[in-house]
C-alpha cells in the first residue's frame, strides 16, 4: 500500500468466493492469493492492463478504482470519507487526519 499502513477491506460473499477458488491453486512457497510469474512476486498493473487491453474492455486498472468513487456518489448513501477510506486515500487536511483515528467501517456496515 502507499500508505505504508494495512488496508482492511470488507469482502462481499461473492469475493470472499473468489479467493476460496483461488486457493486450491496456490504454490506452497507463496503465501500471495494471485501472484505474479516471479515467486513472492505480485501480479503488476501492466499484466492486468494487458489483460483489459486483450479484452478490448476499454477500460484501466485505475478505471475500476474512478468507477468504484462514481458509484458510490451515485448508486449507495455513503460519506465520500467512506468511499475515500475504500480507496485508501490520504485526508490532505492535517489538522482532520491527526483526530480521525477510525477505519470508518462500523459506521458504514452495510
Amino acid at each position: 500500500m502507499k500508505m505504508k499502513r494495512p488496508h482492511v477491506v470488507p469482502l462481499s460473499p461473492e469475493a470472499i468466493q473468489v479467493f476460496r477458488r483461488a486457493a486450491k491453486f496456490r504454490v506452497p512457497a507463496n503465501d500471495l492469493i494471485f501472484p505474479g510469474q516471479k515467486l513472492k512476486k505480485t501480479l503488476s498493473d501492466m499484466t492486468l492492463l494487458k489483460i483489459l487491453r486483450d479484452m478490448n474492455a476499454g477500460v484501466t486498472v485505475h478505471g475500476f478504482r474512478s468507477a468504484f468513487r462514481d458509484w458510490v456518489a451515485d448508486q449507495i448513501n455513503y460519506p465520500g470519507e467512506v468511499a475515500e477510506a475504500a480507496l485508501a486515500h490520504a485526508i490532505s487536511n492535517k489538522v482532520e487526519a491527526a483526530y480521525r483515528r477510525t477505519d470508518l467501517w462500523r459506521s458504514a456496515e452495510i
